[in-house]
């Protein structure tokens, strides 16, 4: 029946005239360079262009007319007006993009001329061009490089205005003319000057998606959906840490004012820490590990590190601070994939080793009002603490024993906490994210006159077995708290671990939801769907290090193995016109030897044809062969022009006739002396 029914498509296509079919090809084309702008376009943009595109399909099958100027104009003042309404603005990379697919669709409604269809097969390349705003991804280049075809095909097909050539044909012409264009593009690539910031189109809207971010309200959140996307890969040098010790830092959150963590502000712009005395103090101990950091845009300006880097991260085109926190953050967001180069020490110590007079305040305030049973908690953990009183670490002993045997879970659906976060976590649900754990911990510690903060980032990961790097995701982010004990500094303290010891390490990594596809194929062998997940991650990994990541200094370093001592922007203009001038010459050579090398016959009877046409003024056709060109000769000038007929008749034997009497030099030497009728 399926193959009937395709029959019967193919019979009724093929039955189309010529317009119709070139017309419907084009749609399908313009859908599939639109399609993956769907998640990026307002609904209504995405509506519009798909009920446009069936109106045209319709008219073309149909053989109908097209709407008037007035359907048009009243389409196109509505659309910039929802635009405006829904952007704020017509200007900008969003609104920009939604006016671009706007009137691409409609533009197809004014299909009736070459004409038109040439503007709409260049408004269609510069929308292909804005898929690349939004991702660049490797399926996005692929989706790309089929639509480039594809439009190629239609705009070689346009030129074809005799017959009813198959598209076919048209595709064999675009896809020769893509090969031939591939090395100037890839010549263009590799040298083409990248000028930083202007390399790349930030966004417009800080669009890119992380799983952090600059502050932590607790328990307005009923369900936690996990984010399966990558946040960053890391590749060690050398044997990496154990998973659980995988703790890579971001904001560091120390305000709390009942119900949202902040971070401490001003504190951007100080100096690296060093192990001179103030909260900055950093001393480390033991081997580094050294690793390279490939970070997703994200949009915050924040750099993902391992506890505890005491030199700031190499990060081409960025300046780096500390926030004396042990968090490093850049200049400028992070708008485009990052590649960058950091150093840890696993073993370190943190804050001043004294008094905790040292410390801000901050560390140990609690807002009046809130949580009046966790400060009663840590009354009742204070007195019940057999320990002297200048032991604090007993204190949090006892707070982890209390969320390994009192009953609390972890889940990812908690349901909204009300005013009290810290006491509904403690007494009433006994459940939550690491957040909520994080945060009723670090009350906890605060009541106790206990110094605490909360850190969020990424704990844990897993290895691709392709490529060897770590990958992190979104379902990876993860809050923890650091407590300050007199002696020892700032010591992390994951309260999760102890609610969930599986939550942290190798044992049970948090699942995102997946794809009924995907789901099918894990059912049926697990192994396949993780293999199969490994190979498309491990390609997109040199995707985004090969091609993405392809930067400036990426580009200095090849002049510097090609000889150049200290290259620069200009060496790269230079060797790149050179190329395009060898290049050229190289193409105006072939383009000389190839004429050389068409039939001489040929051409020596053309030249003669154009000495008839110039000097005696006879119009021949340029299929007009010797015999023919003979006949013309003599009825034109008679006895005068009799030489040059014989000479044509020697010219067509030696072509044709079976014996040669003579050679095409010798002929050429006759035409030289013989005398030309006027």
């Amino acid at each position: 029946m399926l193959t009937a029914l395709r029959s019967s498509m193919a019979t009724r296509l093929s039955a189309l005239p010529r317009d119709s079919r070139d017309t419907l090809f084009l749609l399908v084309v313009i859908a599939w360079v639109v399609l993956p702008q769907a998640g990026n376009l307002p609904l209504w943009c995405s509506l519009l262009a798909v009920g446009v595109l069936l109106w045209r399909a319709r008219l073309a099958l149909a053989g109908a007319a097209l709407p008037g100027k007035w359907w048009l104009l009243g389409l196109l003042a509505a659309t910039v007006a929802a635009t405006l309404f829904t952007h704020r603005t017509l200007l900008g990379r969003d609104a920009g993009v939604t006016m671009i697919v706007v009137l691409l669709a409609l533009k197809t409604l004014e299909l009736r001329a070459r004409r038109d269809a040439f503007v709409i097969f260049f408004l269609s390349f510069f929308t292909m061009l804005t898929n690349f705003f939004f991702s660049q991804s490797l399926a996005t280049a692929a989706a790309m490089l089929v639509a480039l075809l594809g439009l190629l095909t239609a705009l070689v097909n346009a030129h074809m205005p005799v017959g009813r050539p198959p598209l076919r044909v048209a595709a064999r012409t675009a896809g020769r003319m893509a090969l031939l264009g591939a090395p100037i593009m890839a010549v263009l690539f590799v040298l083409f000057p990248r000028f930083a910031p202007l390399w790349g189109i930030p966004g417009d809207a800080m669009t890119g998606r992380s799983g952090l971010s600059a502050s932590m309200e607790v328990g307005n959140v009923a369900s936690l959906a996990l984010d399966d996307s990558i946040a960053m890969r890391v590749r060690f040098e050398g044997a990496p840490p154990p998973q659980a010790d995988l703790y890579f830092r971001g904001p560091v959150l120390s305000s709390f004012d009942g119900r949202q963590w902040r971070p401490l502000y001003p504190r951007l712009g100080q100096r690296p820490p060093t192990v001179r005395q103030g909260p900055g103090q950093l001393q480390v101990f033991g081997a580094p590990v050294r690793y390279q950091v490939t970070l997703e845009p994200s949009s915050r300006p924040w750099l993902l590190v391992l506890d505890a880097a005491a030199q700031p991260p190499a990060v081409p085109g960025f300046e780096v601070f500390a926030t004396g926190e042990l968090q490093w953050v850049l200049n400028r967001p992070v708008t485009d994939l990052l590649r960058y180069s950091a150093e840890s020490h696993p073993q370190y110590r943190h804050g001043p080793p004294g008094s905790a007079a040292a410390l801000p305040p901050d560390y140990r305030e609690l807002p009046p009002g809130f949580n009046p049973r966790t400060l009663q908690l840590a009354t009742d953990l204070m007195r019940e603490s057999k320990a002297p009183p200048e032991d604090k670490a007993a204190l949090v002993s006892a707070a982890l024993n209390r969320l390994r045997t009192g009953g609390y879970t972890y889940t990812l659906e908690p349901g909204v906490y009300g005013e009290h976060t810290a006491d509904e976590f403690w007494f009433d649900r006994k459940a939550g994210f690491c957040e909520h754990i994080a945060s009723a911990f670090a009350v906890l510690m605060r009541a106790m006159d206990i110094p605490a903060r909360i850190v969020t980032g990424y704990q844990g990961g897993e290895v691709n077995g392709i490529d060897d790097y770590w990958v992190v995701r979104q379902s990876d982010a993860h809050a923890w708290t650091e407590v300050w004990l007199a002696g020892r500094g700032w010591i992390r303290v994951d309260p999760t671990s102890a609610v969930a010891p599986g939550r942290v390490g190798a044992f049970q990594r948090l699942q995102a939801p997946r794809g009924i596809f995907a789901e099918a194929i894990a059912n049926v062998n697990p192994g396949l769907a993780l293999n199969l997940r490994a190979a498309w991650e491990a390609m997109n990994n040199r995707w985004n290090q090969w091609v993405l990541n392809y930067t400036q200094s990426k580009q200095l370093n090849l002049l510097k193995n090609l000889g150049f001592a200290s290259p620069s922007w200009e060496d790269l203009g230079l060797l790149l016109i050179a190329l395009l001038v060898a290049g050229a010459s190289l193409g105006a050579a072939w383009a000389w030897w190839e004429r050389s090398q068409h039939d001489p016959w040929l051409r020596l009877l053309a030249r003669v044809r154009k000495r008839l046409e110039d000097q005696a003024g006879l119009q021949l056709p340029a299929s007009c062969g010797p015999r023919h060109m003979a006949t013309q000769v003599t009825a034109r000038f008679g006895p005068q022009g009799r030489g040059l007929a014989d000479w044509l008749l020697q010219l067509e034997a030696q072509r044709y006739a079976r014996v040669q009497r003579a050679s095409l030099a010798a002929l050429q030497r006759d035409l030289q002396r013989l005398a030309w009728p006027t």
